[in-house]
Formats: C-alpha cells, sequence, structure tokens
C-alpha cells in the first residue's frame, strides 16, 4: 500500500463511465429502515461508534480499527462495545453485547501509515446472546464487485447518528487486490458499514468501509473486500484465536472510537 496515493490518482482519472450516484436517504421510520434492520450502531464506551451487520444471529460484521485503541494501539475491551440493531432514534430493535472478537490475522494496525492497513481491516465480533427476532436478517455475503459496478451503502455516521441512511447507488472507481475505491458517501462514524451488491433477489455485503479519502476536491470512499474474509474469520473464531470481553456485561474500562484518515 506505500503507493495508495498514485494508484487513488490513477483511478480517478476515468470518472465519465461511472453512474450517477443517489443521495442519502435517511432510514429514521419503521418502514424506511424495515429491510436494512441488521444493520446497527457499534457504540464503544460512550465515546465513539462505528457501524457493524449481522451476518448471523451471534455475529458482527465491522472494521478492524474500530477494535483498537489509538492511544495505545492495543485491543479495546470489549465488554464496553454494544451493538444497537437498528438503532433509530433513541431505542434499538436488539441490544446485545460483545463476547469476543477475531480480526483478519493479516491486519496491521497502525496510526502512523494506516494505509498499510486497509486491504485486511476486518473483523467479527461474537455476541453473548444471539438475536432472534424474525424482523432482523442477517446479510449474506457476496463477490468482489468489478471495476465501474453499482453499489450501495447503509451507514450511521456524525451527522447521522440516531439512525442510519441508505445510499442506493454508488460506484466502484477501482480494485487493488482486497481493496475497493468508491465514490459512497461516507463519514465518521461509517467505520465498518456494509457495502451492498445488489444483484440476486436480496442485497449481499461485498465490502466493509475502512477509510474515506479525497483526490483534488473528489470525496472517496475506501473499502475492504469480504470476499473469503468471512470464512477465515469465522475459522479464526472457531480456532479460539480471537480476544474476549475482560468483563461481562457491565464491566468499565477506557476504550474510544472510530477513526478515518485521508492519504
Amino acid at each position: 500500500m506505500r503507493n495508495w496515493i498514485r494508484a487513488l490518482a490513477l483511478a480517478l482519472t476515468p470518472m465519465a463511465a461511472m453512474a450517477q450516484d443517489s443521495g442519502l436517504k435517511s432510514l429514521d421510520t419503521t418502514d424506511a429502515g424495515r429491510a436494512w434492520m441488521a444493520v446497527g450502531r457499534l457504540n464503544i464506551n460512550g465515546s465513539g461508534f462505528c457501524t457493524g451487520t449481522l451476518v448471523s444471529p451471534t455475529l458482527v460484521l465491522t472494521a478492524a480499527h474500530c477494535l483498537y485503541d489509538k492511544v495505545t494501539g492495543q485491543h479495546i475491551d470489549l465488554s464496553q462495545v454494544e451493538f444497537l440493531a437498528a438503532w433509530r432514534l433513541g431505542r434499538a430493535s436488539a441490544y446485545r453485547a460483545a463476547r469476543q472478537a477475531v480480526i483478519h490475522p493479516d491486519y496491521q494496525y497502525d496510526t502512523k501509515t494506516p494505509n498499510a492497513g486497509l486491504r485486511n481491516d476486518i473483523a467479527l465480533i461474537e455476541l453473548w446472546q444471539p438475536i432472534r427476532n424474525t424482523a432482523i436478517i442477517p446479510f449474506e455475503t457476496g463477490t468482489r464487485p468489478r471495476r465501474g459496478e453499482e453499489v450501495g451503502v447503509v451507514s450511521y455516521a456524525h451527522d447521522r447518528a440516531e439512525a442510519p441512511a441508505l445510499q442506493e447507488v454508488c460506484s466502484v472507481i477501482t480494485r487493488r487486490t482486497e481493496v475497493l475505491v468508491m465514490s459512497c458517501d461516507v463519514e465518521l462514524g461509517s467505520s465498518g458499514a456494509p457495502v451492498f451488491s445488489f444483484d440476486g433477489d436480496r442485497p449481499r455485503i461485498v465490502s466493509v468501509v475502512a477509510a474515506k479519502a479525497e483526490y483534488k476536491g473528489q470525496r472517496v470512499s475506501v473499502g475492504t473486500a469480504v470476499e473469503g474474509s468471512l470464512e477465515l474469520l469465522e475459522a479464526e473464531l472457531l480456532a479460539g484465536r480471537g480476544f474476549s470481553a475482560a468483563a461481562p456485561p457491565g464491566g468499565t474500562s477506557r476504550n474510544i472510537g472510530a477513526r478515518f484518515i485521508k492519504p
């Protein structure tokens, strides 16, 4: 990822062929948010949040960097992480504490060179209790989208902290190995947000938002592809290679929330 800025510059040159992006639609009503209830807010010690998505009744997919303390560079205490499914206007459809988590084994957290970790910036959180609600249906994952393919994203952010927003159409500008550069509208708090492909009967998660970036005034989002990663993370969790909450729900510890980068 050393040549990230150069690669990004080359990627943004041919923009004319990209689809027209749609605007953000707030999912602040029951009807608007009904199809997206498996997307939720990950609260981190009340001092920050990321976005996460259920991929099974007990597993939440998010970005790896959300699970690090940027001051110490160490894992945060998972006892201070809570998943709020379909959080909207002060209420969630389900509240669950984090029990353990696993981070992509090749991910490296480094605040001095954050670009280096983008390709593996993905993590899986296991909840203490499953969410068994017929209205909250976990999403499946799909294959990496191609350059120019239309995708969509559902995310929380600092300017939409009380209800997520849907951008139904944005584009994959380019992809470099597991890293996708997209035109999707993301902000602080969108880390870990699911990027969806709409091919098929139901949206499938094809990427997880890792960062936002800028090039010559053009705002872009950077995502980590999920193809192959979810199976790897589940295997790591089964093998006991994750890290656990330091205390049952209700314990206390200091940690921090999401961050974003600009190359």
